[in-house]
């Protein structure tokens, strides 16, 4: 029975109307949905999982599955409507974690936060096969995750951040263990690359990689430090933690990204870094706007520019302001788009000679970076318009400019790919197939190079969407060939979801 997921109780059951619902509006037939859990179970590695027709007609029944089949309908679903479905909402129950390992409610002390990141990091080294960790965990949304995040502006009282250094101080009679400046300076260097190489080669390349460097940074911080080393080595923690969300989300796990992100974001309030903090909750932000949040993500980044107002580099403060008006776009807010927009050109425009003092974390916002998220701002509220051909052409020049500016750059080639799709998405809102076709080829060659999952996911809607408004079209035909030949994982999510 296990096997297949069922449950060990059958006991008054009742048809489960909510699952029901959601079935219904997804469009797919039972044996449609049972072959997608079992390929979602194969990727991340339960293989002992077999659903068939049967089985998922007796779920509508009222049957109660057993992890991680409630999570996979979780994501299925999710996936399917663009939004945050809960297992909650689909009638069913999710199987009981210890706070260190679900939920984003988490202590605000050093101590604890360096237990919680070692415990997960380790998890996630043993358990990496493709979503296995994320079946453990539910991607928090509302105020769930907002009122959780806010406790980030509260002091540390005077004296509670003693936590870690006091424990190193009592191991001191026992060892003596000191980090030398340069062993510092080493790791420190090494975030740096790790971040170098996800810009030039996806998340999907070095993720584990980061996670053991993570984890090797929490042991450290239980070795006896002094005070500034031990803020140091919380500010390399944060900035792994971060990376390895940021990582995380890019290969599609959701759960996953987000636990890495409230980490980070406990972490950088240990090193007492503000800015560190207000772009950690900036990716949170972009997360919650990828899986149909946008007023979290609101919240999000508003709680980053209060947070850091007064201590963040223009180029920290312009990126914030991108984001926002990404977070009212997909609202449907021209006019507080607009304002964001501007604000984020005219706060860019200050960046001076004192440049060079931006740490390395938002020095990957450029000037094409700024173009892409306007045009990317400016194409979603086209979208949320109804296809608006006014916001298509705004977000035109600035998706041409960002396209023009990335493609000089052999470092950040996934920003490339995923420009030169949005590009795509702008020739379709503009009724220009056979351009869009061309933009698309050439994202579908910088793809080939780059392991991510979030650039090949857009790909294939993009080129689907077109496939399916312009069939007739040559060109259109062959960039869809041209996708199954060489991406043909991603064809398979495309008829999967």
């Amino acid at each position: 029975m296990s096997g297949n997921g069922g449950s060990g109780s059958s006991v008054d059951k009742r048809p489960n109307e909510q699952l029901g619902s959601w079935f219904v509006r997804s469009g797919w037939s039972k044996g449609e949905l049972a072959r997608q859990v079992n390929r979602r179970a194969r990727q991340m590695g339960a293989h002992h999982i077999s659903t068939d027709t049967s089985r998922v007609r007796r779920w509508l029944d009222g049957e109660q599955p057993r992890e991680p089949i409630p999570r996979i309908l979780s994501e299925l679903f999710s996936e399917r409507f663009g939004c945050v479905v809960a297992i909650e909402e689909i009638g069913l129950r999710a199987a009981h974690q210890s706070p260190s390992v679900s939920g984003v409610d988490l202590p605000w002390a050093g101590r604890q936060t360096v237990e919680l990141i070692s415990e997960f990091s380790r998890s996630d080294l043993m358990l990496a096969r493709r979503g296995f960790l994320g079946t453990s965990l539910a991607l928090a949304a509302g105020p769930a995750l907002i009122e959780p995040m806010q406790r980030w502006l509260v002091p540390t009282p005077p004296g509670a951040p003693a936590d870690v250094p006091v424990l190193a101080a009592q191991a001191a009679a026992r060892r003596t263990t000191k980090l030398s400046g340069p062993e510092l300076d080493l790791l420190e260097a090494t975030t740096r690359m790790f971040r170098q190489w996800d810009a030039q080669c996806g998340g999907g390349l070095r993720r584990k990689a980061v996670v053991g460097q993570l984890h090797e940074v929490t042991d450290l911080l239980q070795e006896p430090q002094s005070d500034a080393v031990s803020a140091r080595l919380f500010k390399v923690a944060a900035e792994l933690a971060e990376l390895a969300g940021w990582m995380s989300y890019d290969v599609g796990l959701q759960p996953t990204a987000q636990k890495y992100f409230v980490l980070a974001l406990h972490a950088s309030k240990e090193a007492g870094d503000k800015p560190l903090g207000s772009y950690v909750l900036s990716n949170m932000s972009r997360q919650m706007i990828h899986v149909g949040r946008p007023d979290d993500a609101l919240e999000l980044i508003h709680l980053a520019q209060y947070g850091s107002r007064d201590c963040s580099t223009a180029r920290t403060q312009a990126m914030l302001y991108a984001m926002e008006a990404r977070a009212y776009a997909n609202m449907g807010q021209p006019n507080k788009c607009h304002r964001a927009v501007r604000m984020a050109q005219d706060t860019f425009a200050d960046i001076s000679g004192a440049e060079e003092h931006d740490p390395d974390w938002i020095r990957f916002f450029s000037e094409a970076e700024l173009h892409a998220e306007n045009a990317h701002s400016y194409r979603d509220l086209a979208y949320v318009a109804g296809r608006s051909p006014t916001y298509a052409s705004l977000a035109r020049p600035e998706m041409e400019r960002a396209v023009e500016l990335f493609g000089k750059d052999d470092i950040h080639q996934r920003s490339y790919a995923l420009n030169l799709i949005g590009m795509a998405t702008v020739h379709l809102l503009e009724k220009e197939p056979e351009q869009s076709a061309a933009a698309a080829e050439k994202a579908l060659s910088v793809a080939r190079r780059v392991r991510s999952e979030r650039v090949n996911t857009r790909l294939r809607k993009t080129v689907d969407t077109a496939a399916r408004d312009y069939a007739d079209v040559a060109e259109v035909v062959h960039v869809a060939d041209q996708l199954a030949l060489h991406l043909p994982d991603c064809v398979e999510t495309a008829q999967a979801v």
